[in-house]
C-alpha cells in the first residue's frame, strides 16, 4: 500500500478510535425492522479529495460533524425559546417545559428590555411583556430563574444591545446563590453586528459596541470557561430576507470580526475561540439548508486553522444552535406550520446542529400558547426517538446533490468575504449599508417570486381558502404585566440604597471613559439593584448613540 493510501487509512482508524471513547446513548440504533446500521457510511476508496473536503465526523475540517459519533453519543439540546409577561409568568412556563422534557432554557426578552429601557420609561408604554419577558433589575432575574439550578441547567439569553447588563444580572444571581461561575453553562447571543445588519436593535455605535463585546469576552474567558459568550447569529439575517449564501457569508464574516477585535485586545485565539458558537436559521429549502450547515463548519475550520493559526482543535469546531424559520410561518392555515417546522427541524438535524428550537404553529398570530409550545417540543422528540435520523452520523454525506450544494455555498461565501475585505471590513461595510442593501434586494426578489406564483406557499398563494376561520387558542398579554412591572421597579427604587446606586453609576461611567473592563462594575451595580435603564443611560453618556445611513 502506497504512502497516500496509508495516510488515508490512518485517518479512518483515528476516527474509529475516537468513536470508541465516545459514550453511546443507551438506545437501540437498528432500523425498525431490525436492520443493523453503521454509525458512519463512507466510500470504500478513500481518496485525498474525500479526506480534505469531507473527512470523518469529529475530525478536521468537520464537514460531517463536530463529534465523532454525533447523536449516537448525545442528542442535540432541545431548547425552546420562551418568555412573556412578567418574570413570575415566565418562570412558571420554564418549569412546565422542563417537566415536559426540555433540556435547556432559552430566554426571550420583551422589546423594552432588548432596547435597554425600564418598564416605567415612556418608550416602553404598551410593549412591556408583549414579545418576551420583562427584566429590568437583578430582582426580576431572581424571580425569573427561581428554583432553577444554574449549575445544572444550560441557559441561553437572546439579548444583544444590553447583553452585558443581562449577563451581569445572571452572574450576580449565581454569585449570590453560591454557584461557581466556572460551572455556568449556556449562551449569550451578544451579536451586535447582525443587529446593525438585520435586526436593528442596537443601543451604542459600532465601535463602542465592539469594545463592550470584547470586555465580555475577556471576562468570560477568565471566569466562565463553559459559557458561550457570543452566539454569532445568522438567524436574523435570514429572517430579514437574505439568501442561504448571504446568511452563511455574513454570519461567518461577523465571527471573524469578533476574533480580530479580541486578538487586538490581547487575547490568545485558543483561549476564547472554543467558546464562540453560532446560531443559524433552518429554512424551507431542505437540501440547501443541510449543505449550508456543512459548508459553515468547513469554512470556519479552515480559516481558524490556516488564517488565525489556532492550534486547539476545539477552536476549529463550529458548534451551532438552529431555529426553524419564523418568517416561513403563515397566519393562513396555521396548523400547516407544524409540518413546516418538522421539515425544517429535520434539516437542522441532518446538518448536525448541537441544539435546536422548533417554532410553534401560532407564532404569526401571538406568542406561543402552552399547547402550541408543547407540540413544538414534541416535534423534536418525535424526530429524535421515532424517525431514526439520529442513528447515523451525516446520513446524507456523499450525496452528489448535497456535496455540490456544499461546494457552491462555500465558494459563494468566499466571494462575499473578498468583497467585504475590499470595502474595508465588516464595520466599514455596515457603515456603508452594504449588508443592508444586499439583504433588501434578496428580500424583494423572494417576495416577487411569491407574488408572481413562481414560488408556492401552501395556504397563501396556493391551496388557499376564501372562508377560512382560524380556530386555535391564542395567548394574549394584557396590560396587567406592564402595571405589575412598573409598580415593581418603582417600589425597588424607593427601597434600595440610593448612595450605593449613585456610586455604582459613577464607577460605570468612569470605567467607560478610562478604557477598563466594564463588566465588573456593572456586576457590582446589579447587586445594589441599579436598573437596566439607569446603566444604559450611564453608558450612553460616554459612548453616545448611532443612526443608520439610509439603505437606498
Amino acid at each position: 500500500m502506497g504512502k497516500r493510501k496509508k495516510a488515508q487509512r490512518k485517518e479512518l482508524k483515528k476516527w474509529q478510535a475516537d468513536t470508541k471513547f465516545s459514550p453511546a446513548r443507551d438506545y437501540n440504533f437498528d432500523s425498525i425492522s431490525g436492520r443493523s446500521l453503521d454509525l458512519l457510511y463512507y466510500p470504500q476508496n478513500i481518496n485525498d479529495e474525500y479526506v480534505e473536503k469531507l473527512g470523518f465526523p469529529g475530525q478536521y475540517p468537520y464537514t460531517r460533524g463536530v463529534h465523532a459519533n454525533m447523536y449516537r453519543g448525545k442528542l442535540w439540546t432541545m431548547r425552546q425559546f420562551s418568555g412573556f409577561g412578567t418574570p413570575e409568568e415566565s418562570n412558571e412556563r420554564y418549569h412546565y417545559l422542563l417537566k415536559q422534557g426540555q433540556t435547556g432554557l432559552s430566554i426571550a426578552y420583551d422589546m423594552p428590555t432588548l432596547m435597554g429601557y425600564d418598564p416605567d420609561h415612556p418608550i416602553s408604554l404598551g410593549e412591556v411583556g408583549k414579545c418576551g419577558v420583562n427584566v429590568a433589575t437583578l430582582r426580576d432575574m431572581e424571580i425569573l430563574l427561581k428554583d432553577i439550578d444554574l449549575g445544572k441547567i444550560s441557559i441561553s439569553q437572546t439579548i444583544n444591545g444590553p447583553a452585558m447588563i443581562l449577563l451581569a444580572f445572571y452572574v450576580a444571581l449565581a454569585e449570590n446563590q453560591g454557584v461557581a461561575l466556572d460551572t455556568l453553562r449556556g449562551t449569550l447571543q451578544n451579536d451586535i453586528l447582525k443587529e446593525f445588519t438585520a435586526q436593528k436593535e442596537w443601543i451604542f455605535p459600532p465601535e463602542p459596541s465592539m469594545r463592550i463585546i470584547t470586555d465580555m469576552l475577556s471576562f468570560c474567558t477568565e471566569n466562565m470557561p463553559q459559557y458561550n459568550t457570543i452566539s454569532v447569529s445568522g438567524y436574523h439575517i435570514r429572517e430579514a430576507g437574505s439568501t442561504a449564501g448571504q446568511e452563511l457569508a455574513f454570519t461567518l464574516a461577523d465571527g471573524f470580526t469578533y476574533i480580530d477585535y479580541a486578538l487586538n485586545a490581547g487575547l490568545q485565539i485558543d483561549d476564547f475561540a472554543p467558546r464562540l458558537s453560532f446560531f443559524f436559521n433552518s429554512h424551507l429549502d431542505f437540501f440547501e439548508e443541510i449543505a449550508k450547515f456543512r459548508a459553515a463548519r468547513r469554512i470556519w475550520a479552515r480559516h481558524l486553522k490556516e488564517k488565525y493559526g489556532a492550534k486547539n482543535e476545539r477552536s476549529w469546531k463550529l458548534r451551532f444552535h438552529a431555529q426553524t424559520a419564523g418568517c416561513s410561518l403563515t397566519a393562513q392555515q396555521p396548523e400547516n406550520n407544524i409540518s413546516r417546522t418538522a421539515f425544517q427541524a429535520i434539516a437542522a438535524v441532518f446538518g448536525g446542529a448541537q441544539s435546536l428550537h422548533t417554532n410553534s404553529m401560532d407564532e404569526t398570530l401571538a406568542l406561543p400558547s402552552e399547547k402550541a409550545a408543547e407540540i413544538a417540543l414534541r416535534t423534536q422528540q418525535l424526530i429524535a426517538y421515532e424517525t431514526g435520523v439520529a442513528n447515523v452520523a451525516d446520513p446524507l454525506g456523499g450525496s452528489w446533490l448535497i456535496e455540490s450544494l456544499t461546494d457552491q455555498l462555500e465558494q459563494e461565501a468566499e466571494e462575499y468575504f473578498e468583497e467585504i475585505e475590499r470595502l474595508g471590513g465588516v464595520i466599514q461595510a455596515i457603515e456603508k449599508s452594504y449588508f443592508q442593501r444586499e439583504i433588501a434586494r434578496s428580500a424583494k426578489n423572494y417576495q416577487k417570486l411569491i407574488d408572481e406564483k413562481q414560488l408556492f406557499i401552501v395556504g397563501v398563494n396556493q391551496f388557499d381558502k376564501d372562508d377560512e376561520n382560524i380556530d386555535i387558542p391564542i395567548l394574549e398579554i394584557g396590560p396587567e404585566a406592564e402595571q405589575i412591572q412598573v409598580k415593581a421597579v418603582n417600589e425597588l427604587k424607593n427601597t434600595r440604597n440610593e448612595t450605593a446606586v449613585q456610586q455604582a453609576l459613577y464607577k460605570i461611567r468612569e470605567t467607560c471613559a478610562n478604557g477598563g473592563n466594564i463588566m465588573p462594575p456593572i456586576i457590582e451595580a446589579s447587586k445594589v439593584y441599579v436598573t437596566l435603564g439607569e446603566i444604559v443611560t450611564a453608558m450612553k453618556a460616554e459612548f453616545g448613540e448611532w443612526q443608520e445611513v439610509a439603505v437606498f
